[in-house]
């Protein structure tokens, strides 16, 4: 996920820090020698907190499961968030601070743009990073140690039309609307290729756009957005749970109620995180694409969802259970190695670890069956592959 609404300070700090100045800069205890070290970077606090608290808890309950099954002599595993507000300024600190503690592998960044910043220093000392939520197109680019658990931006785009088309869920004779923000990278991305992928698929779109304002807010009038997609059936929403409630709040007298608001990975938590907006008094149905179902009822997702609530006392949303994920093929991948042959001793190095990692991954006999999707493998880009369908968020009427 892109947080292109919180302000992004200090880059140019950041961006000069080379893999050298990390030397001491590490803080508190370090790491036990005797375990594998999992390190992440996300926000703890802040607009985005929701998001981060997600990971934090998606990751430590998969830790808390692995190492229960583990035996003695076997080793387990350790975990570690460090907050960067969803920001940059902090990253070459967390990372340092992690990597010198011990750190042997990570979750990378809760989001796209601390992500990107993380990513500089996780090359440098070629240190395995599958995150969760980073969707970001540039993520796995040009770094054969970066991996997504996540769909990227563009994937939410055409992915979204491949759902549309499969068994007919929206007959291209819907009238097809989409609202995006046109100053956003994550929404303009995930827009763009949703438009070129509906239009050859033979959708017609009308669309509406507005701009956040200079602080990273979004406008709270769409009155004149919601009177240009008023006759449309279906209405895209590559945005923010934030714009989102504020533009069906503004929309549902207006639209059909049987017209349906469909979103991304941007509309998680939209019907929890938002004070003062309730999602049921909405008259549409609200859905969007996710590889999660926080409703399951059966298979490994409906255990996760049952685990995480008895750790927690809330239902999770799709990054924590894609963070479960990672911690868990982190695992697997780690005993395919060992079976393979491998020496994957409690002490190795970062770096060996990676190099044994992205084998493992590489690997056409290797994928995963996780909560968010079974026989999930890995394209040599780096980028996910399984299959996201539509989840229903707040049923019609």
């Amino acid at each position: 996920m892109k947080k292109t609404f919180l302000k992004l300070f200090t880059v140019a700090v950041a961006a000069v820090m080379t893999a050298t100045s990390f030397v001491g800069c590490g803080s508190g205890e370090g790491f036990a020698k005797d375990k594998y070290n999992i390190g992440v970077s996300g926000p703890l606090s802040g607009g985005a907190a929701v998001y981060g608290e997600a990971v934090k808890n998606g990751a430590e309950l998969a830790i808390k499961e692995i190492n229960a099954k583990l035996g003695d002599g076997e080793t387990k595993y350790a975990f570690e968030m460090k907050d960067d507000e969803a920001t940059t300024k902090n990253i070459a600190t967390n990372f340092s601070s992690l990597y010198e503690k011990g750190m042997q592998v990570s979750l990378g960044c809760v989001t796209t743009g601390s992500c990107l910043e993380y990513k500089t220093y996780a090359k440098e000392k070629n240190v395995f990073c599958i995150t969760p939520s980073a969707t970001g197109d540039q993520v796995p680019e040009n770094a054969d140690n970066m991996y997504q658990m996540c769909f990227t931006d563009s994937n939410q785009g055409s992915a979204s039309v491949e759902w549309m088309k499969r068994d007919n869920n929206v007959p291209t004779s819907t009238k097809i609307g989409v609202f995006y923000c046109n100053n956003d990278a994550y929404s303009k991305g995930i827009r763009d290729n949703f438009i070129a992928a509906a239009k050859t698929a033979g959708y017609t779109i009308t669309e509406a756009s507005f701009a956040n304002n200079a602080d990273g807010s979004a406008p709270t009038d769409f009155s004149a957005q919601v009177r240009t997609l008023e006759k449309c059936e279906f209405i895209f929403m590559p945005i923010y749970y934030t714009p989102a409630s504020t533009f069906m709040k503004a929309a549902q007298n207006i639209v059909a109620d049987t017209a349906k608001f469909f979103g991304c990975d941007g509309f998680d938590g939209i019907d929890t995180a938002i004070a003062g907006f309730d999602i049921n008094t909405i008259k549409q149905e609200v859905s969007m694409l996710s590889h999660f179902n926080s409703s399951a009822t059966t298979g490994k997702a409906a255990d996760f969802i049952k685990a995480y609530k008895d750790e927690y006392g809330k239902t999770p949303i799709q990054f924590g259970a894609a963070a479960y994920d990672c911690v868990y093929v982190i695992y697997q991948a780690i005993e395919k190695a060992k079976a393979d042959g491998k020496s994957v001793p409690a002490d190795i190095s970062a770096s060996d670890l990676c190099n044994i990692l992205k084998e493992v991954f590489k690997s056409a006999s290797f994928s995963f069956d996780g909560v968010t999707g079974t026989g999930i493998k890995w394209n040599a880009d780096g980028t996910v592959d399984k299959q996201a369908d539509k989840f229903v968020i707040k049923a019609q009427g």
